[in-house]
């Protein structure tokens, strides 16, 4: 259930212009949910201001059981997310991870690869997986992204309140289907 006490600021846009894109943050009582946190080591400056932003919002919502695990790249975190979803000791997770595009088609590969990995966890596991992927142009939009040098927005702090906010409505609708 929302609570009145503050409200996040909604993300800024990126590039800069007026507009009413942003998304509406309001703070969640998390208070007993488990969620883990998977994220890529690669594009490490990135992922881990993003994983901070996370870890932020979600002790903003009360929630204290939290694991972080780390994996290669973001191609690992769909199989790494489901190893943790397979204990059940989880409520939510949020998949951290940044593409950053190159000269070849890798980024296209992994990209989808990593989208429909995660698409399929939520559906198959009936579990909140958040898509906390970023798919950059450059290393500035990545750094924007994930406020690295006071740049742009933490795009992490947001899927932290997602998670929660997922979390307490599947809860809602679990509890009302028993």
């Amino acid at each position: 259930m929302a609570t009145a006490k503050r409200k996040i600021e909604n993300a800024p846009n990126p590039d800069g212009a007026k507009s009413i894109r942003g998304l509406d943050l309001p703070t969640y009582d998390g208070a007993g949910l488990r969620i883990g946190i998977v994220s890529a080591r690669w594009n490490s400056v990135v992922c881990d201001s993003l994983v901070a932003g996370a870890v932020e919002a979600l002790k903003s919502c009360n929630v204290t059981d939290i694991i972080t695990e780390h994996v290669a790249g973001s191609y690992e975190i769909p199989q790494a997310a489901q190893a943790m979803l397979l204990t059940g000791h989880f409520d939510g997770i949020i998949c951290i991870g940044c593409l950053i595009k190159g000269g070849t088609m890798h980024f296209e590969y992994i990209s989808e690869a990593v989208t429909q990995g995660i698409m399929r966890l939520n559906l198959d596991f009936k579990v909140p997986v958040i898509y906390g992927i970023l798919g950059c142009l450059n290393e500035e939009q990545a750094k924007e992204r994930a406020g690295v040098d006071g740049a742009g927005h933490n795009s992490g702090k947001d899927w932290g309140i997602t998670v929660v906010e997922s979390c307490l409505l599947t809860k809602k609708y679990k509890a009302k289907a028993s």
